[in-house]
C-alpha cells in the first residue's frame, strides 16, 4: 500500500500522516509477559524444597476434634453438643484432654451472655490446670449496621 506524498488535487507537497497505531507488537509483548508470569507464579508459591531429617522419637500429629465449651445467653454450659452442669465441666474437659495439657480449649460465649458467666468458666478451667484457652469470635460484618443503630440516630 503506497502512501500519497502529495496532495494531487491542490499540488501541495505535504505529508499525510498515518493516524493509525499498530497494536500487534503490544499484544505480542503482553502475551509473552502473561506466559512468563503464569510459569513463574506456581514456582514462587511452592516454597523451598528441603529434605527433612529423620528422628526415631518423632510422633505423627494427631488431628483431634477440638474441645469446645459454649456459654449460652441464659448461662447454660455445653461441652461440644451436649449440655453439662458447671460442676461436671472440669472433669469432662480433663477427660477429653487426657494427658495432652497443651491442647487448646475453645470457649464460645454468646454475645448476649453475661460477661461474668464467661469469665467464671475461664477461671474454673484455669484453676484446675487447663491454661490453653482460646475465645472464639465471629467475623466482623462491616456491611451490617449494629442493632438499634437506626433507633439511636437522631
Amino acid at each position: 500500500m503506497a502512501l500519497p506524498t502529495r496532495n494531487e488535487a491542490s499540488g501541495d507537497e505535504l505529508y499525510q500522516p498515518l493516524a493509525e497505531i499498530n497494536v500487534t507488537p503490544l499484544v505480542d509483548v503482553m502475551l509473552v509477559l502473561l506466559i512468563v508470569f503464569m510459569v513463574t507464579a506456581p514456582l514462587l508459591a511452592a516454597g523451598v524444597k528441603v529434605d527433612l531429617p529423620r528422628a526415631s522419637a518423632a510422633a505423627p500429629l494427631d488431628p483431634k476434634a477440638p474441645i469446645v465449651v459454649t456459654v449460652g445467653k441464659d448461662g447454660k454450659l455445653s461441652l461440644g453438643t451436649e449440655e453439662i452442669s458447671p460442676d461436671r465441666l472440669v472433669e469432662a474437659v480433663e477427660a477429653r484432654l487426657g494427658e495432652d495439657r497443651t491442647r487448646v480449649v475453645r470457649l464460645r460465649g454468646d454475645k448476649d451472655a453475661a460477661y461474668g458467666d464467661v469469665v467464671a468458666v475461664m477461671d474454673r478451667l484455669a484453676t484446675h490446670g487447663v491454661t490453653h484457652i482460646a475465645i472464639v469470635t465471629g467475623p466482623k460484618n462491616r456491611d451490617k449496621a449494629p442493632e438499634g443503630a437506626a433507633e439511636a440516630a437522631p
